[in-house]
Parts: structure tokens; C-alpha cells; sequence
């Protein structure tokens, strides 16, 4: 280590010698300036020298796969764990799995919006209480995180409407998390996740929406369910339902108890023009539901607000 000191106090030398260069007659700072370059040049190859010199010393590796187990995350003396996938997300996946072995293209939704997607392009009226700043988000300028997947309707059919020419129909689900001024309890959240549902043929009709939603909820709850509606109200479809299943017995159901799980219905017409969609021609359906709702029934969950939480007792649960 003394040495290499020695060194650098020689080159802070040299360099001071540099700066006369500007006091010598021009004719002469030529050879100056080349003989300080290579004094210069052989210090600092002799620096690097010493300063390997300095790190070669005999150092023994350390193995640190010899103290983690095999597939295992640090040891539990460094207080780290391996992390995991939210419940929600990996139960999202499922959902998604399932419509896409039905023929479904995904379509991820936004997490900002504005007033026509949300809600012009989906047939609202303008006095509906849906606009109102009680019922949804708005920023600063004037923007709005979706109060519903359905957001997506309207860029969904004109993205996909050249399948109609081709003789194809548009089908595609929309998972995304959505937004909305809710008094938060047990069972409502401000934060939450749903998947919209599209789909347009020129012979759709309601039985085979009801067969695409039954078939959904038995794969996903794995086993036969009986389904209801009951009619319902949206602005985007006419008519309109509210689908309910047979409460599975594994969760507590008895015969004659249902739930109500998502809303669906024929897509309105005017929504099917403002996409460039003759309704003459072609019709639709489309639906929508919460996933959270979802996961609570499959897993018996009483509280919405765990999903949110942070408390790793409960998402340890899931690992």
C-alpha cells in the first residue's frame, strides 16, 4: 500500500510539471509535452500494477448454494421469503383460461378513461346518475377510472368488426380492475376486478349466451350447475338480465339457493351503430361480473376487504 501512494503522489507530481507547458516558447512545448505524456503513461501502468498487486491476496470463495435448500429462497437467518402471486391474480388467469378454451381473444382493459368511452359510447343518457361525482371517479382533468370493464365495449367492436366481413364472429373477454365511490364494508370495495364479455354474429342470440355463461361457472366451481335470471337494467343491452347460479353445495348451497353474479343482456342496438355495426344485420351479447366476488365463493371468504388488505397471514393462505 506504501507504494502504491508513492506512485500517486510521483503522477500529482507529474501533472504539476504539465502545467509549466504553458510558460515555455511554442517552439519547445512540442518535445515538452511528449516527454511528460510518457512519464505520465509509465506511472499509471505501474499504478495498475500495484493496485492487482494490492487485491491478490488468497481469498477463499464462498458456496452460497450451500446455504439456501434445494428450490428454497434465502436462508431464514437473512429474514427473506419467497414471495407469491396474489389469490386475485392467479384466480384471474383461471377465468381467462377458461374463456379462451371457449374461443375468446383477450383484451386487457384500461385503468383511465374519458366520459365517451365510459359512458356516450355506451348509450347513457345524459342525466344518468352514473355520471354523477358520487357514483365515479374523475380527476383533476376531467378523466375517470372505469367504473366497469364495459369501458372496452366500444373499442372492442370496432378493433375486431372486420371479422364480421370474413363471416367470423367477434368474441373477446376484457379482465381489467375498475373503480368506483363505494362506502367500503365486507361485501363492497372501491378497488376491484371484473372480465367483460363480447360477442357479435349476424345469428347470436340469448340461449347461447346463457350456455357460454353456464359453461363458465361450472369449469371454473367444477361441477353441474342449474343457472336463473331475472330481468335487469344497463343502458348498453336490451334486454337485460341478471344471471344467477344454484349456490354450490360444497360452500353451504341447498336446492332453490341462488346468487346473483354478473349482469348481461343482448347488446343495445345504438351501441352497435356508434361501432359501425349494421344491428339490421348483426346482433350481440355481452356481459360483465366482479372476480373478487368470484374467489369469495370459491374459497368461502367473508371479507372483500382481504384482497386489499396486505395481511400476509391471509395471503399466506393462498401459497
Amino acid at each position: 500500500m506504501q507504494e502504491l501512494e508513492r506512485l500517486k503522489n510521483e503522477l500529482k507530481k507529474i501533472n504539476a510539471e504539465a502545467a509549466g507547458i504553458r510558460d515555455l516558447p511554442a517552439e519547445k512545448r512540442g518535445d515538452f509535452g511528449r516527454e511528460i505524456n510518457a512519464k505520465r503513461q509509465a506511472i499509471l501502468a505501474q499504478i495498475t500494477e500495484a493496485e492487482k498487486a494490492a487485491l491478490d491476496v488468497d481469498v477463499q470463495p464462498i458456496d452460497v448454494t450451500a446455504w439456501c435448500e434445494v428450490n428454497e429462497a434465502l436462508p431464514d437467518f437473512y429474514g427473506v421469503e419467497m414471495g407469491a402471486r396474489h389469490p386475485l391474480m392467479s384466480e384471474l388467469d383461471r377465468v381467462v383460461e377458461i374463456y379462451q378454451l371457449m374461443g375468446f381473444d383477450v383484451k386487457e382493459s384500461r385503468q383511465l378513461d374519458n366520459e365517451y368511452f365510459m359512458f356516450d359510447s355506451l348509450n347513457f343518457a345524459k342525466e344518468h346518475p352514473a355520471r354523477d361525482g358520487y357514483d365515479t371517479f374523475r380527476t383533476e382533468e376531467g378523466l375517470i377510472p372505469p367504473a366497469h370493464t364495459s369501458t372496452m365495449q366500444h373499442r372492442v367492436l370496432k378493433e375486431y368488426r372486420h371479422r364480421l366481413d370474413d363471416g367470423e364472429a367477434i368474441a373477446v373477454v376484457v379482465p381489467g380492475r375498475v373503480f368506483r365511490n363505494e362506502d367500503v364494508d365486507a361485501t363492497h370495495e372501491h378497488t376491484f376486478y371484473q372480465c367483460e364479455g363480447v360477442y357479435v354474429s349476424r345469428d347470436c342470440n340469448m340461449g347461447q349466451m346463457l350456455g357460454i355463461l353456464q359453461e363458465f361457472f361450472e369449469k371454473y366451481y367444477e361441477q353441474k350447475l342449474n343457472i336463473r335470471t331475472q330481468p335487469g337494467y344497463f343502458p348498453f343491452t336490451e334486454p337485460s338480465l341478471e344471471f344467477m347460479i344454484e349456490k354450490p353445495k360444497a360452500l353451504g348451497g341447498k336446492k332453490g339457493d341462488f346468487l346473483e353474479m354478473l349482469g348481461c343482456g343482448m347488446i343495445h342496438p345504438n351501441v352497435l351503430k356508434m361501432a359501425g355495426i349494421n344491428p339490421d344485420e348483426y346482433h350481440g351479447f355481452a356481459w360483465g361480473g366482479g372476480i373478487d366476488r368470484l374467489v369469495m365463493l370459491k374459497y368461502g371468504l367473508s371479507d372483500v376487504r382481504y384482497f386489499e388488505s396486505g395481511n400476509l397471514n391471509f395471503l399466506r393462505e393462498f401459497n
